[in-house]
């Protein structure tokens, strides 16, 4: 098949590997926006001439990594390869072929060596406001919510498309950031491309089709033999949440079987008439996010390791939503999915996935008041990003304030200060909220924020587990919910919905408390020494250690 022989290949496959990371980090080091820069919100892959992806950076979400799997051959089938330029960038942020609403801008470059396309390097990143009702569930349709770029030219031959670049700017609220999140894009593909024409060069290939033939070929057998070892079957699954309107049912049906694994969403709700709506390619990024974190999950994510997974939905349900839906806040029910997919999975293996966990980003979009800046006020929009507690494993307690599914990292309370006129007066893990158990469920966090300088600034919530929080596995107890309220000089005051628009006026606080993660196992199980540990590190109080676990230390009647 090849002039090179397996050890070669690994040789090679494992250069890629690092090809992409470098690529990566180009995207990291370039970016404007902190959402890119500090959070990580990126993908970047590396792709074969069909399309295919052989092998994506560590750094980077789920959804961004394993929608641009797939966006890229709706890319490559739209633009004849032949009409191809050396310096050719193509883009779009269309959510049905992108990430799944329109602040993510996908990138795709053909990579030249000797005259000739030998493959695609890809990006994903996420630019911080598109114009319209921008970052927030409130929007009745697509059109509401910013600009929509059809896949089209954003490099040709090396010259920007200097009216597209125009375009974009003339419709964000922060300029400056976009035109520099979309050059660091162009430098990731760049970078990524040169580097494969290197590695190329050096290792004598003169196509990419031994190598990827190779990596498909090892990692989707690799996958097969790892479904292998979980019994087949048919599994359901139900999970309620918040919702907007009303409360949401998502329905899983998970089927395991020598060829694979196929998960079904039948029974799941309707659209909603808000932003919450999930495009099927960002739900399926998620969901098969989840079961390859259980299944082989030490073979490289590509599209030889994602082939056997396969996910339907009805159209028109609010995880495969049509266009022209509303979808800016998509991530809000998209990563729930792997909870409602793990309580299938459990039922096949009972001790090897984790208990409900946060799951969903609470995520906290800021932007001036509108008359701010008609009154020459500081006008500014950004995107902090906040996670709660994972959910307890079968062997460990959860993690604390830490993104699972969603791989972002939380804003740093330095930077958020730097780049809008707000305070964060308090940010601490929030004791007694994780779920008891033989493993405590993972903390979440509280934070306190106001306005920096007397001007009023606007909160988009859309965020779950204020109603349904995360339950445990096995016997292990609820995580606490999510809370949020505005407090002033009078104290706090009554809790507010997880999604909607707030307003925060100077001398208020808002008050934000980011679920825990259910436990794992009976609370009485749990080891001694954990639950003193656990008492010195101030993560759970006297009474809960009394109540919850069976352990006197003593209750402070003040607690």
């Amino acid at each position: 098949m090849s002039a090179f022989n397996a050890t070669h290949l690994q040789v090679m496959w494992n250069r890629l590997l690092a090809v992409v990371e470098e690529q990566g980090q180009a995207l990291i080091r370039a970016a404007f926006s902190p959402m890119v820069r500090e959070c990580g919100d990126i993908s970047a892959g590396i792709f074969d001439l069909q399309g295919r992806m052989l092998a994506q950076a560590v750094t980077g979400t789920p959804g961004h990594i394993n929608t641009m799997a797939e966006a890229v051959k709706s890319l490559r089938a739209r633009f004849p390869i032949q009409e191809m330029k050396p310096g050719d960038i193509f883009t779009t942020n269309d959510p049905w072929i992108a990430s799944g609403h329109l602040n993510d801008f996908l990138l795709l470059m053909p990579v030249f060596r000797g005259g000739v396309v030998v493959g695609f390097t890809s990006c994903t990143s996420h630019l911080v406001d598109l114009g319209g009702q921008g970052m927030g569930p409130e929007g009745s349709d697509i059109f509401d919510e910013g600009l929509r770029i059809p896949p089209c030219k954003l490099v040709d031959g090396g010259e920007i498309n200097a009216l597209l670049l125009a375009i974009i700017k003339a419709n964000s609220r922060q300029p400056i950031a976009n035109e520099g999140d979309l050059y660091a894009l162009i430098a990731c593909c760049e970078t990524g491309a040169k580097r494969l024409v290197e590695m190329m060069n050096e290792f004598g290939l003169d196509h990419l089709d031994p190598l990827a033939e190779h990596i498909i070929e090892t990692s989707r057998r690799g996958t097969l033999e790892a479904i292998a070892e979980v019994p087949p079957g048919i599994y359901h699954n139900r999970l309620q949440i918040d919702g907007y309107e009303s409360e949401i049912e998502l329905c899983a049906q998970l089927t395991v079987s020598a060829t694979g694994m196929d998960l079904d969403f039948t029974g799941t709700a309707g659209c909603s008439s808000k932003g919450i709506n999930v495009p099927l390619n960002y739900a399926t990024a998620y969901s098969v996010f989840a079961l390859r974190c259980i299944i082989g999950a030490d073979i490289p994510n590509n599209a030889g390791s994602l082939e056997p997974f396969r996910v339907t939905a009805p159209a028109g349900c609010i995880l495969n939503a049509q266009p022209p839906a509303a979808v800016a806040m998509r991530h809000t029910l998209g990563q729930m999915t792997p909870d409602l997919v793990y309580g299938c999975l459990h039922q096949a293996l009972p001790r090897g996935v984790p208990a409900e966990g946060a799951s969903s980003m609470y995520d906290l979009p800021l932007r001036s008041a509108a008359e701010v800046a008609r009154d020459g006020g500081q006008a500014f929009a950004v995107e902090l990003v906040h996670n709660g507690g994972t959910g307890a494993r079968p062997s460990k307690d959860g993690l604390s304030a830490t993104a699972f599914p969603s791989g972002v990292w939380g804003s740093q309370v330095e930077i958020a200060e730097s780049v809008a006129p707000i305070v964060i007066a308090k940010r601490e893990l929030r004791r007694d909220s994780g779920g008891a158990g033989r493993w405590r469920g993972g903390l979440g966090q509280r934070i306190e924020l106001r306005s920096a300088n007397a001007q009023p600034f606007l909160v988009f919530l859309s965020v779950e587990r204020i109603r349904f929080p995360a339950r445990g596995r096995d016997g292990g107890g609820a995580g606490a919910p999510g809370r949020i309220r505005l407090a002033n000089a009078d104290g706090p005051g009554p809790d507010l919905p997880g999604k909607g628009e707030v307003r925060i006026s100077p001398g208020e606080t808002l008050i934000f408390e980011t679920p825990g993660g259910g436990g794992f196992g009976a609370p009485e199980s749990r080891g001694r020494d954990l639950v003193r540990r656990d008492l010195g590190e101030d993560l759970i109080s006297p009474r809960a250690a009394r109540d919850l676990y069976a352990f006197d230390a003593g209750v402070d009647p003040h607690d």
